[in-house]
Formats: structure tokens, sequence, C-alpha cells
């Protein structure tokens, strides 16, 4: 009987066209000499990433994977985009580090075009300045930072220091960006979080006027909240936190980290709001560098004037490698042609999903986001899709609660939509119908759900 289930095992296994690295490969052997001197943050799945292309990936056993996650919205020029690669061995034979001590041309070229490209978009009217870091946690709590300064200048008396945010959000990892983040599997770990942060119901309108109040220094909110679960918040929420804002003399902080740069088809998600719902702080990271780590904080004049030499600083934010790479990035994603082509592939995805859908109608109960950052909202564990999907050759990823994210590289075509669409396809069929078959990878996902 167990030899028959080995050689069932085997089988199954052989008709598999990417099946994961067995516990006697090579993967697996290289893996476990790293184990013992990693520390244990993550949960992975047995393939040993080792090059990419576009948006393929492929792995230390040869086995090529679509990829439907671009990094969690990182890659959205796709992996090791040629014109990347000339630039960053030109500019590592050139200069790549000084200082912020020092100047270098790359940091003002790059303030400078995020801010013109930003205003002639239409997004972030009042767009002035450029902080330069070198992750979205530390663009967030730049914009904490900042929020806080704007508070102590408004109201001496010190009392206008709370920061408001709102559940299924996800800031960062630091501890100011953790203590925005209020999800309490990840933050009892680390308690006692830093005092003065209150947390609202996203969408919630009618709670606002209690929850910005004059001790408010500062709201940072998601236009789309990606780990959350690609929930979307209406145009009317976002205009009514304005509103209040300006009311109590509050700072505005769009966290477009995952969902801007050109992920919903246009440069920034907010754009489409009338001005009077603009931001007064935008920060941004992840696509901003399509791999190489680099994030930014934008501000307006009002901010920009509260902030003083010797307020805030970065070792490696801003340096000349970085630098001159986010410039090339940032002038590709600011290409109207690559936005409206992100708009035409959302609407491709869109009427897949709606035959999937229409297929599992028990199984799938919503389907959420703009442009390329997609959700499929499930009524059970996606789990098993996920490995299903990733032992045929496609690599997809989970947030919020049994949602089924998609954000790929943005230059994906429709070819390539297609093919991992079909994939998909014959995932959910083997996870739905023959659900004891598939065991689900957890971790597939930055912030799991909390225990609630």
């Amino acid at each position: 009987m167990l030899l028959q289930t080995s050689l069932t095992d085997q089988q199954n296994e052989a008709a598999l066209p990417n099946p994961d690295p067995p516990s006697d490969s090579s993967s697996a052997a290289q893996l476990s000499q790293h184990a013992p001197y990693m520390v244990a943050t993550y949960v992975r799945p047995p393939p040993l990433m080792v090059k990419g292309e576009g948006c393929y990936l492929w792995d230390a056993e040869n086995r090529r994977y679509l990829d439907f996650t671009a990094g969690i919205a990182v890659n959205a020029l796709g992996h090791c985009d040629p014109e990347m690669a000339k630039l960053m061995y030109q500019q590592a034979l050139t200069l790549v580090h000084t200082s912020n001590l020092y100047h270098n041309p790359w940091v003002g070229e790059l303030s400078k075009l995020i801010i013109t490209k930003t205003r002639s978009a239409g997004a972030m009217r009042s767009a002035s300045k450029v902080f330069v870091c070198n992750s979205g946690t530390e663009a967030n709590e730049a914009a904490i930072k900042f929020a806080r300064k704007v508070g102590k200048i408004r109201s001496p008396s010190g009392n206008k220091s709370d920061i408001v945010s709102f559940h299924n959000s996800f800031h960062g990892r630091t501890m100011g960006a953790l203590s925005a983040t209020p999800n309490p599997k990840y933050q009892k770990p680390f308690s006692p979080m830093i005092p003065g942060f209150k947390y609202g119901t996203y969408n919630d309108e009618a709670a606002i006027n209690e929850l910005v109040n004059e001790d408010t220094c500062g709201v940072i909110v998601e236009p789309i909240q990606g780990e959350g679960g690609v929930n979307v918040a209406t145009p009317s929420f976002l205009q009514a936190l304005r509103q209040r804002c300006d009311q109590v003399g509050a700072v505005l902080i769009y966290d477009e980290i995952q969902c801007g740069l050109g992920r919903t088809g246009q440069l920034w998600a907010h754009q489409f709001l009338p001005p009077s719902a603009h931001p007064d702080i935008l920060t941004t990271a992840k696509a901003l560098g399509n791999g190489f780590p680099i994030g930014a904080t934008i501000v307006n004049e009002d901010v920009a004037q509260c902030v003083v030499t010797g307020d805030h600083g970065t070792t490696f934010g801003g340096n000349p490698l970085a630098c001159r790479l986010a410039h090339y990035i940032f002038s590709r994603l600011s290409d109207p042609e690559l936005q409206s082509s992100v708009r035409d592939k959302e609407k491709l995805f869109h009427r897949r999903f709606a035959i999937l859908q229409e297929r599992y109608p028990e199984h799938i109960a919503e389907v959420r986001g703009r442009g390329l950052i997609l959700g499929l909202q499930l009524t059970v564990d996606p789990t098993p899709i996920v490995t299903a999907a990733r032992e045929r050759g496609l690599l997809i990823i989970t947030c919020g609660k049994n949602t089924l994210r998609f954000v790929p590289p943005l230059i994906i075509s429709e070819q390539e939509i297609e093919e991992g669409l079909g994939i998909l396809e014959q995932a959910m069929a083997v996870a739905f119908g023959q659900p004891h078959k598939i065991q689900g990878t957890k971790g597939q996902q930055e912030m799991a759900p909390a225990d609630r």
C-alpha cells in the first residue's frame, strides 16, 4: 500500500510542469545549509529563485514561473530590465555613495523629476520638495515625523501629536510605521507601541469628525490598501478626510507605496480626485527602484518649511546609484502610454475574473482593485490555489483575509496575462474540486490577517 501511494505521488508530480523541488533536491540541500545562519522571518515555498527576465523567474532546478507578484508590486518594469542593468553598471563605475554630507547630482535630478511629473499629471497639486530614503517604511517614518513636527509648530503646547491610521492598513515594520499598522498579531510581540496613535475604520465617513480632532497632527491612509485585502477607498471618504484635516490643522498623508507609480493606470492612485482632496505628504517606494532599495517622501511647502536642518536624515538615502536608477524608472513609469496600457490590461483581468466568478460563485465573492492591483475575495483559504498555481508555473500571492492578490509587472503582455489566467483556472479547478490533494504554503503575504 505504501509503495502504491509513493508511485501515485510520483506520477502526480511528473504530471505537473513545475512541481516543487523535493526534499532530496539540490535546492533543498542548499537551503538546509543556509537556514542555520538566517533569522526565520518568512515562511517560504521550496523553489530557490536564481534568475529573472521580463515577467518570468527561474529556480535552481531551471523551472520557469510567470510572475504575477512582481516582488510584491516592486518590479513594475519586470525583472532585470536591460537599461536599468546598463545604468547600474555605468554608475557603479562612476560613483556609488558619498553620504549626505556632500552634494551629488542625481538626488537633485530625481527630486526635480518627481515634483514636475507629479504636478503635470494632475496629482498632489501642492507637491514641492522630496526627501529621498531607502525603503517604504523609512518613507512613512519620515512622513510621521514631519507630521509631528508640523503639529508642534501649529500647537506649541505639544498636545497636537496624535496620528490617525486605519484598520487593515500596512505602513511598514519599523516602530513608527508599525504603530500606524493596527494588527495585534504583529504589534503585540513588540509592544508597547509608540504612544499617540489612533485607529479608525476604513471608508467610515461618519466616524471621521470624532476620530480626527484638534489633537491630531496627521492622518495616514492608503488610497488602496494592498496588504489589507486590496480595499479601495471611496472618493468621498478621502475627500472627507481632507476636509476634516483642514478644519483641525492636521497633515494628510497618502501612502502610495504599493498602489502608486502607474499601478492603477495613472501615475498616482489619488490623482483622479479633485485638487481639494490631494494630500500634504505622499510616500512612495517599491516600484521607484524596481528592486533596488529606495523610497521617497513628497511634501508640500507648508510641511517643508517646518523641517529644518538636523530634524531628519539618512546615511544611504539619496545615494547617486539609487537615484540615477530611480530617475530612469520614474521616467518610464510616468509615461502616459504605459499607464494607458495598464488600464487596458485591467479590462482583460476583469473579463477573465467574471468568467471565474460565474464558474465558482460559491468560492469567489468579490473582485476588487484598480489597474494592476487587483484582488479576488474568496470564501475559502486561498493558499492551496497559490500552491497549485506555482506547481503549474504561475506565481501569485495573498493578502488580507482569504484574498488572492494580482500585482504583475506593468509591462506584462496580454498574451502573458492570458497564459497566467489559464494556469489560474487550472489551479482553481484542482483546489476547489480536489482540495485534499493540495496543501497551501502559509506566509505568502507580507502581513497575515489579525486573529480577531
